[in-house]
């Protein structure tokens, strides 16, 4: 015997699914424009932004995959940097002084700045971290990492930059 009439599942789906705007309210996805960065009250200084390829990561000191994500986004600035994309890490960090030892074990060669109440990752929609995202010169979000996959992420990020320098 169905326990379920199909009638009240597909009521139940549908609630389901009306629930969740609200849920990802706020959520940046692929094709959107990115919020301004540089109008968003971080702790630090961001780089010219205008027309490049941004790769912007959210991480935290604590977190071990951004641990491991971070040297990987600096081979990547080194490798690119010369052909316009710029990483900017944006630090969750709640306390200014556990980012700042942080990166003092492990300088970074891109910008670094903190949001430390997290109000432009609320914002965006960052969920957990490392999240990243790739932006177009145009400033869209042409590519959305929610997680650190080691080389797996490094070579989708490579197809990635790879694809919009090409379209340039």
């Amino acid at each position: 015997m169905n326990m379920f009439r199909p009638s009240s599942l597909a009521a139940a789906l549908a609630a389901a699914l009306l629930s969740l705007p609200s849920v990802f309210a706020g959520s940046v996805r692929i094709g959107d424009a990115f919020p301004d960065l540089a109008g968003a009250g971080f702790e630090g200084r961001l780089p010219d932004l205008a027309g490049k390829i941004v790769i912007v990561d959210f991480w935290a000191s604590w977190c071990v995959p951004c641990k491991k994500a971070l040297p990987m986004y600096a081979g990547l600035q080194k490798e690119y940097g010369d052909r316009g994309v710029v990483v900017v890490a944006i630090s969750l960090d709640e306390e200014k002084d556990k980012m700042e030892a942080f990166l003092k074990k492990i300088p970074l060669p891109f910008s670094t700045v903190r949001d430390a109440k997290g109000q432009f990752a609320e914002k965006v929609g960052v969920t957990g971290i490392p999240t990243s995202y790739v932006l177009t010169p145009d400033g869209k979000v042409h590519a959305l990492h929610r997680e650190f996959e080691g080389e797996k992420t490094r070579r989708k990020l490579t197809v990635e930059l790879d694809a919009i320098l090409k379209s340039k």
